[in-house]
């Protein structure tokens, strides 16, 4: 085989395999982010069942009323 050839070949193995780990690190910062903003909604669901007020800094989000009461879950809530 070319050696010139060979040579690009790994090169380009090598960009790609660069390229898979940027990629799957991404990935996992997209998923630990989506985590994230699941559980703030969760939050948000139970101060909203429990007619908590919503700190004016996310009173734009939509909040889902559904969910248990923080009160019935044991938490004392003011």
């Amino acid at each position: 085989m070319d050696p010139e050839l060979l040579e690009r070949i790994t090169a380009r193995h090598k960009e790609l395999d660069e390229l898979e780990e940027q990629l799957a690190n991404q990935l996992a910062e997209v998923r630990a982010k989506r985590d994230e903003v699941a559980v703030t909604e969760k939050v948000l669901e139970r101060m909203s069942s429990c007619s908590l007020p919503v700190p004016p800094s996310i009173r734009p989000l939509t909040v889902r009323k559904r969910g248990a009461c923080l009160r019935q879950r044991g938490l004392h809530v003011p």
